[in-house]
């Protein structure tokens, strides 16, 4: 029976936990120039927020459509995040080349809370043959449904036409979501989270990628944390 993997992106095949700051607050300045607007210091400091009603308050206020200049950031964001990760500005962990020698009886997918047109250029970018790739939307409701909610994962579960497999995430919101949607989770142990406790509900607890191999040689009964 062929294998499933879904893998998280963000300190998972991507180095680091996520997307720094400085990537919003430029793409933020971009989206407020493209739509002409001359916010106020404080202004500036909510349209580079990460929450929705912070954003759309100011854009309110400045008269500008919330939901245009939300997605103009996302959209900024996603571009300079390819140039970061093009340039090797952002690293990818050495363990990913794992993955390459799975693709042959393992259906590989990336599911994370990055924005999708992220998610879809790591997938191109790197050697290994994902069959999907999915993010959040540049939408508010996107945003909001995010890891724990199952969405992401039910979509991508649903796209490839499968039902069972195995969730590789860093975060407690990676296993969450994973049990939500009936997967296996395994945990990865990076730098950013090494001292974390074991989420419960973790079924693996993993030092790299390179262990993936024996994950799918074990035993059926995986009622045990593979460590």
């Amino acid at each position: 029976m062929t294998e499933t993997i879904l893998l998280d992106m963000d300190g998972v095949v991507l180095e680091g936990p996520g997307t720094p700051q400085s990537v919003y607050d430029r793409a933020a300045d971009a989206a407020a120039e493209e739509l002409g607007l001359e916010p106020t210091d404080r202004q500036r400091r909510e349209l580079r927020s990460h929450g929705y009603e912070t954003v759309a308050s100011a854009c309110s206020a400045l008269g500008a459509d919330p939901r245009e200049f939300w997605r103009r950031k996302e959209d900024e964001a996603s571009r300079l995040a390819a140039e970061r990760i093009r340039s090797g500005e952002r690293g990818i962990y050495g363990d990913v080349a794992a993955l390459e020698s799975l693709a042959d009886g393992t259906t590989l997918a990336l599911v994370s809370n990055n924005r999708h047109e992220t998610a879809r250029f790591v997938a191109d970018f790197l050697p290994v043959p994902f069959a999907a790739a999915r993010g959040r939307p540049p939408t508010p409701e996107g945003f909001r449904r995010r890891k724990p909610d199952p969405h992401l994962l039910r979509e991508t579960l649903d796209g490839l036409g499968v039902e069972d497999g195995l969730y590789v995430g860093d975060r407690e919101t990676d296993v969450l979501a994973a049990r939500k949607v009936g997967l296996e989770a395994a945990y990865l142990r990076r730098p950013h989270n090494a001292d974390v406790p074991l989420p419960e509900g973790a079924v693996y607890e993993l030092e790299g990628l390179d262990e993936l191999p024996d994950v799918l040689e074990a035993p059926e009964d995986r009622s045990r944390s593979f460590r």
